[in-house]
């Protein structure tokens, strides 16, 4: 695997035993076009881990499209995960890159666990002199969210006063009507 995620096809083949179809048809049918197939190389479009691997942040952004997003972003999360998200932002842990939404229903950027989404305010991002990538799925990636780029949470899964009392308590707004 290269700094940028490629790695050679035939070396997936070989190490998973697959044929060439079968790896096809995991391209075409992931429902979040999460794989990435450019000749004899695949990759994951985003997502990438850091530890013991060579992938790095330069590289899969120099891979990535620079996006100015105007609107709100999305990031789901749990409430377990809003104490951390108050003291430090969002940060990726063993992964490269924060991920974002640009919609507060979009399929991909978000996990299938989320109780609660955080709406990131991308100008704010932007003037926080944070870049903000797109990845060839349309996954929006950042390094971090700081906290002042948090400017509202919405319940999902998680009932509306539950959200409410763990926002207040890991010091995150919690405005929305939704």
């Amino acid at each position: 695997m290269d700094h940028a995620g490629w790695t050679s096809v035939s070396d997936v083949l070989e190490l998973t035993g697959i044929t060439p179809a079968e790896l096809q048809r995991a391209v075409d049918e992931n429902d979040k076009g999460r794989l990435q197939l450019d000749g004899s190389r695949i990759r994951a479009c985003q997502g990438h881990s850091l530890q013991d691997m060579p992938v790095t942040r330069e590289g899969l952004e120099a891979s990535w499209e620079v996006a100015k997003p105007e609107a709100p972003l999305w990031h789901g999360t749990t409430l377990a995960a809003l104490a951390g998200i108050g003291r430090s932002g969002i940060q990726p842990g063993a992964r490269s890159h924060v991920h974002l939404a640009a919609s507060p229903d979009s399929r991909t950027g978000k996990r299938a666990e989320v109780e609660v989404l955080l709406v990131v305010e991308s100008a704010l991002l932007l003037r926080s002199g944070i870049t903000v990538f797109r990845s060839p799925n349309g996954v929006l990636l950042v390094r971090e969210v700081p906290t002042n780029a948090i400017v509202d949470t919405r319940p999902v899964r998680a009932a509306r006063d539950v959200a409410e009392r763990a926002c207040a308590a890991a010091g995150l707004p919690f405005r929305s009507t939704a």
